[in-house]
């Protein structure tokens, strides 16, 4: 099928190159001249393992390009995907504009029947609004669908190419068959519904999962109370059909792009239909205050923050990204200085992206992880990295000034800190604070 997608960001870039993948001619589309030409030139602007390998192979091939020039990537295709920002407002809100100005330029470009289907993560009734706004301008013949995507940074090719479901919402059969079509490739599991329930389907999932994970935080914090081992807690959890064991890892709190806006964007969804989401809203508080612990359990090593060091290993809200939106570690790093403390930071791929949210003297930009350590009163753990798990405990407690170290991740198992000479803080298991001339003590 001949494709035009609409915003070469994470989910337009990821999503154009897997439709050319599986055999379809796509054209990507971006206002951004300087990004296209990047593009073209086979520079991938983020980083998603396998993207770029996948993205030349298909450019090469002559299934995949470039453009700047909407009116001619629309007129050449059958599809058109809306795969814009929908960035929150200050008020939670997502920003709908980049969206009605893309449907606004489709309805001035139409000229012969489209299905455009959105992509981007929009609140229900926003399919709605993009039919009227086309509608006002052209009279054109055209079909509205709503096929959210569902995939994770870090995993994005796999989660695109091997989806669990489809879900293509529309009033449409023309739509509806056209789309099953295209995407069967993929999954046989297609849910076909009406386009609001799929508008909704992409936020409560997406709460839903922020919820397991505020859950399994509180959960955690509870075990470090009572004495018990979170990881062991969430193993016999998941074991359960009925809960399932995914999410329910123990951490600071989630990140990233789509939980933390959608999330405030479904409060505030409910909050115009007069709906008090109070559970949400926990999650959210849940989440936010899961950050500090990082901090609480810092002071309770070191006492005072104030002229001390402290190493953080991981930037990014999750491995295998370079993504910083809403990262835990903003507020973490933030706290520190506010504190007194100075940081030496490290991260194998975010650091150029975290260094645009925060990016002052007290902060010192590492090339390894030892470097980052070097002669610090305390490491915290932000990113769990696979080099961090690497690295030899030994070592690295003979490079700092203070073997602390507060595992946010819970990269470490205990046998590995019991062979070290750390003091550790972990989240929701027992830690191991090591006195000397006594045995390891838990806390």
């Amino acid at each position: 099928m001949n494709i035009a997608v609409i915003g070469t960001g994470y989910v337009g870039l990821v999503s154009g190159v897997c439709f050319s993948e599986i055999g379809n001619q796509v054209i990507c589309v971006d206002n951004n001249e300087e990004k296209v030409q990047m593009l073209n030139e086979g520079i991938v602007p983020i980083y998603e393992p396998g993207l770029k390998e996948l993205m030349i192979s298909n450019m090469q091939a002559g299934k995949l390009s470039f453009t700047s020039n909407i009116g001619e990537a629309i007129h050449q295709s059958d599809i058109v995907f809306i795969a814009v920002g929908t960035p929150s407002l200050p008020n939670g809100e997502a920003n709908l504009s980049y969206v009605e100005q893309v449907a606004m330029e489709i309805g001035t470009h139409l000229e012969s029947y489209k299905i455009i289907v959105t992509k981007s993560t929009v609140p229900v009734g926003t399919n709605d609004r993009i039919r009227d706004l086309i509608r006002s301008i052209s009279s054109q013949p055209f079909d509205v669908a709503s096929v959210p995507e569902f995939l994770r940074e870090g995993s994005a090719i796999k989660d695109t190419l091997n989806p669990d479901r489809i879900v293509i919402g529309t009033s449409s059969d023309r739509a509806i068959q056209t789309l099953k079509k295209l995407h069967r490739p993929l999954t046989s599991n297609l849910i076909i519904t009406d386009i609001r329930s799929a508008e909704m389907i992409k936020y409560a999932s997406n709460a839903f999962l922020a919820t397991k994970i505020s859950f399994i935080n509180e959960i955690s914090n509870i075990c470090e109370k009572v004495g018990a081992d979170v990881t062991r807690v969430a193993e016999g959890m998941g074991y359960d059909k009925r809960i399932g064991s995914a999410f329910l890892k123990a951490g600071i709190g989630y990140g990233g792009s789509c939980f933390p806006k959608d999330t405030q964007a479904l409060i505030q969804i409910a909050g115009m239909v007069d709906y008090d989401f109070r559970l949400l809203k926990s999650v959210v508080q849940v989440n936010q205050d899961q950050r500090m612990q990082v901090i609480y359990k810092l002071e309770e090593a070191l006492g005072s923050l104030a002229g001390k060091t402290i190493a953080i290993w991981g930037l990014a809200f999750k491995p295998d990204t370079d993504d910083v939106r809403d990262a835990p570690a903003i507020d973490i790093v933030q706290h520190l200085i506010d504190a007194g403390a100075s940081v030496r930071a490290y991260d194998p791929i975010a650091t150029a992206n975290f260094r645009k949210e925060i990016d002052i003297a007290s902060i010192s930009w590492e090339d390894s992880p030892l470097h980052a350590a070097q002669d610090a009163d305390a490491l915290c753990v932000l990113t769990e990295w696979k080099e961090f798990a690497q690295v030899d405990l030994t070592t690295l407690a003979q490079t700092m000034k203070e073997p602390v170290m507060i595992d946010g991740r819970n990269v470490y198992s205990a046998e590995q800190i019991q062979a070290s000479a750390f003091h550790y803080y972990s989240v929701g298991r027992p830690g191991l604070v090591k006195v000397e001339g006594k045995a390891p003590a838990i806390i």
